[in-house]
């Protein structure tokens, strides 16, 4: 029987992470390459992903490794697939972190604006899983982590953003719903290939890097605290143990599971 440390190591393990060079991206990477894995920081920038890599490599992480793809388009990411096999033979997690989409008010927000999150989420989160699943299936053992999100769950409380003017847009939150959903039914469906597919629904996460903005730190997150049971914003750590978790050996009987990572919000 394994001890409770050795569950959740990933030594070994080959890991994807799309978008991986991004805020949330970047600390799921981080926790996968410390939990032992080799990982594949992907995403349409292939600069900010080769640094991302450099970055892990400097911190004692030899096998990493940057690709480019766009999560919109089947031959990209099928390309992703190829080039991750090529380099290490297998792969053994991925992580749909990826994210594009319009961001625009209801009323003056068009077909085509709406329907860019259900692509740049969604459909994404579609094809890497179908791209993976090939290699996964032949080896009959793999991880699926979509990333969806609070507002997959709940709607936005549209008085707390101020002149922040980070107003949740309508399609973003209808596309993680979807990824919940596609969640469950990836899991039931590959379930008899021994591929486990689990969601993470974070929560907010304060970003420094908006602190310029009018009512971010005065209006925005002091208002999103105060409606968190936990009083906080997420941080740069608050993903690594459940992406870990989700990950590894530690959750071997957990697949279909959506792992809400909110500090509360939407428990009240």
């Amino acid at each position: 029987m394994p001890a409770i440390w050795d569950l959740f190591r990933l030594q070994g393990k080959v890991a994807i992470v799309t978008g991986g060079a991004g805020r949330l991206g970047s600390q799921m990477c981080d926790a996968l390459a410390e939990a032992g894995a080799h990982v594949v920081v992907a995403s349409r920038n292939l600069e900010r992903c080769q640094a991302k890599a450099d970055a892990l490599l400097k911190q004692g992480h030899p096998r990493s490794f940057a690709v480019a793809a766009d999560i919109t388009n089947r031959e990209s990411v099928h390309s992703m697939a190829r080039a991750v096999l090529a380099q290490f033979g297998k792969i053994d997690i991925l992580i749909n972190n990826a994210y594009s989409g319009v961001a625009r008010p209801f009323e003056e927000m068009s077909a085509e604006e709406f329907e860019s999150s259900l692509t740049g989420a969604l459909t994404g989160t579609f094809l890497c899983s179908q791209a993976v699943s090939e290699t996964m299936r032949a080896h009959r053992s793999g991880v699926i982590v979509n990333i969806a999100s609070i507002y997959g769950l709940v709607s936005p409380d549209h008085r707390i953003y101020g002149r922040s003017g980070l107003n949740n847009p309508p399609n973003y939150g209808a596309a993680k719903a979807g990824v919940v959903q596609l969640t469950r039914y990836l899991a039931t469906y590959l379930a008899p290939h021994q591929i486990r597919v689990n969601c993470i629904t974070p929560g907010g996460f304060y970003d420094p890097k908006l602190s310029s903005r009018p009512d971010y730190d005065n209006v925005f997150v002091k208002n999103y605290e105060s409606k968190t049971p936990l009083g906080r914003m997420g941080n740069e750590s608050d993903l690594k143990g459940a992406v870990v978790y989700l990950a590894s050996e530690a959750s071997s009987y957990v697949t279909g599971h959506n792992l809400v990572v909110d500090g509360g919000w939407t428990a009240w």
